[in-house]
């Protein structure tokens, strides 16, 4: 017989590691070429003029300048529509 309890395994304590997905910028804010944008799951938001998007959606900056909100309307699979925020980065003005 033991003499002590046996220790067992546990089906607790694992968790993934946190994504950090969403928006790292705001609108009006300057961005360099190649910044990150948005993180996301699928296209919650769209890519607009001067945005590229990689294969995990993420969209980031082609070009330096500002980056501006603008919504636009997305149609599914079905035809049904909907509503998403387009990012787009203007090109600054030389001062």
């Amino acid at each position: 017989m033991a003499t002590s309890k046996s220790a067992g395994a546990t089906r607790l304590g694992r968790d993934s590691r946190p994504k950090y997905l969403g928006l790292k910028v705001a609108n009006g804010e300057t961005v360099k070429a190649g910044q990150i944008l948005v993180r996301q799951r699928g296209t919650n938001f769209v890519m607009g003029i001067n945005v590229g998007m990689g294969k995990d959606y993420t969209l980031f900056a082609q070009k330096p300048g500002i980056v501006q909100f603008a919504k636009r309307k997305k149609v599914n699979f079905d035809r049904s529509t909907h509503t998403v925020s387009a990012l787009s980065v203007l090109e600054s003005q030389p001062q």
